[in-house]
């Protein structure tokens, strides 16, 4: 029995070969209608178009690209420690971060895109690997050269690969289905948020100004924060709503924030975006006493008779964000000012109505955290046991001939 480093033990019959032995390097011409192959981290090697094609930067020169085809083992340099590695559904053309084999004769291109994406997802490759950059590493053409790579006889390897190809694509259909419930459970909060707090009550409607705490008025944050300051006061970006925890905020000088004190946060204050995610809200935890605001930002103090949760679920409902995108300016940089903000016009049920319906809220907030909490373990089960079973098989730790992956799936509730 042989041990790869990356995998662990192979079966007595299996031999191992670097991977130069195994894989021929293919540097073709890039043809005039080729379009862009991408390999993404989840292992699929596709043209882009297939996918989506925003949040990637486009060469203007595309200088040393090269031609992939169908059937292409491809790795991506800076990604395959992540996982970017496997077989091209598509032809097309890539950047020369990647690099791309055809196997020799007696190897199967799927079984050994299994392998190299178990060796990557294990951690081995980054103990290979040039670092680059943050969460990138360099695994190239020369590095994976070297690498020695289990080789069970073909017509094993192909067994092993149309097994997995199988199972592998059975488990990715279940975990859509949870996305898909994730995402419409989400919807659907959103739906029971904007029914609550939206304009489905017969209220007057009036400016936000008016809901708030006149000696406390809507105010931006401060203008320049400053260099950080370790020991200094925490100051609330708009990248810190989405999850707004204390001890992941930056800190400014206690001069600065005295400048500033007109834009001082206190627990329970509402803090809206004002740039990038305009009208993002989240409300000031009481394990923040003391911090500020940056300019993205504005702070919004509940007035005497309006309940800041109430105020908080509100400014998140359809209407309100609606107003918000009209009244924001900009093209590419939008901004919502702060005379803007404050004619924002929201419904204002009775004080007694307010807690009513954040009362109501909760509880189908709670309903809602139950079963996401529930699909998001499934899902994560089910990524666990897909890995799982893809590193037992391209080990030979059984036979797939007359195994079965549905057991996978036992105890996700499926």
């Amino acid at each position: 029995m042989s041990t790869i480093p990356g995998l662990g033990n192979i079966p007595s019959h299996w031999t191992m070969e670097r991977a130069k032995w195994l894989l021929g390097r293919q540097r073709r011409a890039v043809r005039p209608d080729d379009g862009i192959v991408t390999a993404f981290r989840d292992g699929e090697v596709t043209l882009r178009s297939n996918r989506r094609t925003e949040g990637f930067t486009n060469a203007i020169h595309e200088i040393g690209y090269q031609g992939i085809r169908e059937g292409d083992l491809v790795v991506h340099g800076m990604d395959g420690f992540a996982g970017a590695i496997g077989v091209s559904d598509s032809d097309g053309k890539a950047s020369p971060v990647v690099h791309t084999y055809v196997p020799n004769d007696d190897v199967d291109a799927r079984y050994m895109a299994y392998a190299l994406r178990t060796m990557a997802l294990s951690g081995y490759v980054t103990t290979l690997a040039k670092g680059i950059r943050e969460r990138s590493t360099s695994f190239d053409a020369p590095t994976l050269a070297n690498v020695h790579l289990p080789t069970p006889p073909l017509a094993e390897q192909r067994r092993i690969a149309d097994f997995l190809d199988t199972e592998t694509t059975r488990i990715d259909a279940l975990k859509h289905a949870r996305n898909t419930q994730v995402h419409a459970l989400t919807e659907r909060l959103e739906a029971e948020r904007d029914s609550l707090f939206g304009d489905t009550r017969d209220n007057a409607p009036v400016p936000l100004m008016h809901l708030t705490d006149p000696y406390r008025p809507i105010v931006y944050g401060i203008v320049q924060a400053g260099p950080e300051f370790p020991d200094g006061i925490p100051y609330i970006k708009t990248g810190d709503l989405k999850k707004l925890h204390p001890s992941s905020l930056s800190r400014t000088s206690p001069e600065i924030h005295e400048q500033f004190r007109r834009a001082a946060v206190h627990p329970g204050d509402i803090v809206m975006a004002m740039r990038a995610s305009i009208g993002a809200v989240a409300i000031v935890p009481p394990e923040l006493p003391e911090a500020n605001l940056t300019q993205g930002t504005a702070r919004i103090a509940a007035t005497d008779g309006v309940s800041n949760e109430w105020l908080f679920h509100a400014l998140q409902a359809r209407r309100v964000r609606e107003q918000c995108d009209l009244r924001a300016v900009g093209s590419t940089f939008r901004t919502l000012n702060i005379w803007d903000l404050r004619r924002i016009i929201v419904r204002r049920p009775s004080f007694a109505d307010q807690k009513e319906i954040v009362a109501q809220f909760k509880q189908i907030e709670a309903r809602h955290a139950s079963l996401t909490d529930k699909a998001e373990r499934q899902i994560a089960l089910l990524t666990e046991r897909r890995q799982a079973l893809i590193t037992a098989a391209v080990t030979g730790q059984f036979d797939v001939s007359t195994a079965s992956g549905r057991n996978v799936t036992e105890g996700v509730g499926v």
